[in-house]
């Protein structure tokens, strides 16, 4: 899928193109020409502000500049309103507003899922909650769309205009929106989106109900991502009890089966589709299950699965395959997985799990929580996380160091040995690191003779020295031991705090 444009960049690029006029109806709403308004949504929407702090990845003792955003949030129920996560991922602060700017209340969040790309908020103060909301109206949720059907993007000028942007639903698949590697079922809408308040995402409506969330929008090619109302409906479902748990997932890599002397190898009939299952995370459904490397998965839940990974969806036709786990299925229901294993067509009854961020080996995202790491003497210690990896820039795919990319997509060669990888990121020249100061990106194999499986197990390491006050340090990657003083480095220490570093460590 083309990468798209995030909405609070295109709103400022199409300010400047020609736009078909709008027409203004009795309701003070703005509507595209040729289309009429049903409802007005004033009272069925709010104003979101975001500031956010995300944590430098190579310096993790401090935090990166705040940022602010501004979106448009839709009413589903009493006292509660919807939002995308990227919305409120590393918040500081989140505010409420009415739209005429009446209003505004502090918020908190109720739910969040950032691999759906959806947070759920309220008024944070309970006694200001009722009076806040008072005189709105929750939207119900829409009946999913067909390919054709007419989807309204609702947004407000500065200045209180309301303004309905018509588009046509041209197709719907399983993509990506916030987080890579996580995706979710997503409209396509072809709409001529028209100058207004600067928005970072918006409610998607049709026939007076909210059927999807903007996510993104192309001005090039005038295409619109909306995270569709299914998923919408399934999170807010998940989260009315207050503990939400969020969507499961099959835990398999999976590859396809068209190759004519691959489907040869795999013993597949030329009626059978398919797709190769190359990895199983360990602890995973799929494993928990008895799905192996090399099984081919012919059909989930009843569903056949062709050699591209799609099945048919009977609303919406050719969808691939993962929306029936992570659209279609919660936590704790069983499916049928049909395989194919040595030629030998089996079913596999599988129980579905989240697999939460933070029980990987390397966590591919890590929002509202500080990273771990420790100084000590000047050496630089960290958790290996997808972020400290993006941190090498645009490319960091073909970029970050060998060995700490193959750590993130091999993560079953640590399996057994360690709950996180722990590398030295560089090394500030003082007196306790003097000769070491290019070792860089080298992943902790052992301190002190104690293996290191996580950061806590890295701090304690270094409360033991040998009789000399010294501590060895010994790589994966490197056949040598680096050994560090420790009367020097806790002189070191005490002058990294005097000299603005807020603090040494963190393992939570």
């Amino acid at each position: 899928m083309k990468r798209l444009i995030p909405l609070s960049l295109c709103l400022a690029l199409f300010s400047c193109e020609q736009k078909p006029q709008a027409v203004i109806d009795d309701s003070g709403l703005a509507i595209a020409p040729g289309k009429e308004a049903s409802v007005d949504l004033t009272k069925s929407v709010l104003r979101i502000n975001s500031t956010s702090q995300s944590w430098n990845p190579g310096q993790p003792w401090e935090k990166t500049p705040p940022s602010n955003l501004r979106s448009l949030g839709a009413i589903v129920a009493p006292g509660q309103v919807l939002t995308t996560g990227e919305m409120v991922a590393d918040a500081t602060y989140l505010e409420l507003e009415s739209t005429d700017g009446s209003r505004t209340a502090q918020a908190k969040i109720l739910a969040v899922d950032y691999e759906a790309n959806l947070a759920l908020l309220t008024v944070k103060s309970d006694g200001d909650r009722e009076a806040f909301f008072k005189d709105t109206t929750p939207l119900v949720l829409a009946e999913p769309p067909v390919i054709g059907h007419t989807l309204g993007i609702f947004q407000v000028e500065d200045n209180g205009t309301t303004l309905l942007t018509n588009g046509t639903l041209q197709s719907v698949d399983v993509a990506e929106s916030f987080l890579p590697g996580q995706s979710f079922l997503t409209y396509m809408v072809k709409a001529s989106m028209q100058s207004a308040a600067n928005s970072f995402t918006l409610p998607v409506i049709r026939e007076g109900a909210l059927s999807g969330i903007l996510l993104s929008y192309d001005s090039k090619d005038q295409i619109s991502d909306v995270l569709s109302v299914d998923v919408i409906s399934r999170f807010l479902a998940n989260a009315q009890d207050g503990a939400y748990e969020g969507f499961p997932s099959l835990g398999v890599a999976a590859s396809r089966t068209e190759d004519p002397s691959f489907r040869k190898f795999l013993k597949l009939q030329p009626e059978q589709g398919g797709l190769y299952i190359g990895k199983v995370r360990t602890g995973g459904s799929a494993d928990l299950g008895g799905v192996k490397v090399g099984d081919v998965l012919l059909s989930v839940a009843g569903h056949a699965i062709d050699n591209r990974g799609y099945y048919i969806h009977p609303h919406y036709g050719s969808l691939f395959w993962g929306h029936i786990v992570r659209g279609e299925k919660s936590a704790g229901e069983e499916i049928v997985l049909g395989i194919l294993r040595g030629g030998e067509p089996m079913e596999i009854n599988v129980t579905l799990t989240r697999e939460e961020p933070m029980d990987r080996l390397v966590p591919s995202y890590q929002f509202d929580r500080a990273p771990n790491f420790l100084v000590k003497g000047g050496f630089i210690f960290q958790e290996l996380t997808r972020p400290v990896l993006e941190a090498f820039g645009e490319d960091w795919s073909t970029r970050a160091p060998l060995n700490l990319l193959d750590a993130y997509e091999n993560p079953e060669k640590f399996e057994g040995t360690a709950k996180r990888v722990i590398f030295l990121s560089g090394a500030i020249p003082t007196p306790a690191t003097v000769g070491y100061e290019p070792l860089r990106h080298l992943i902790v194999k052992k301190v002190n003779g104690v293996d290191i499986t996580s950061m806590k197990a890295l701090i304690a390491a270094f409360e033991k020295e040998d009789e000399n006050n010294l501590h060895s340090i010994e790589f994966m990657e490197e056949d040598f031991t680096v050994y560090l003083d420790e009367n020097i480095s806790t002189s070191v220490d005490s002058t990294l705090l005097q000299r603005g570093l807020n603090r040494l460590s963190r393992a939570e």
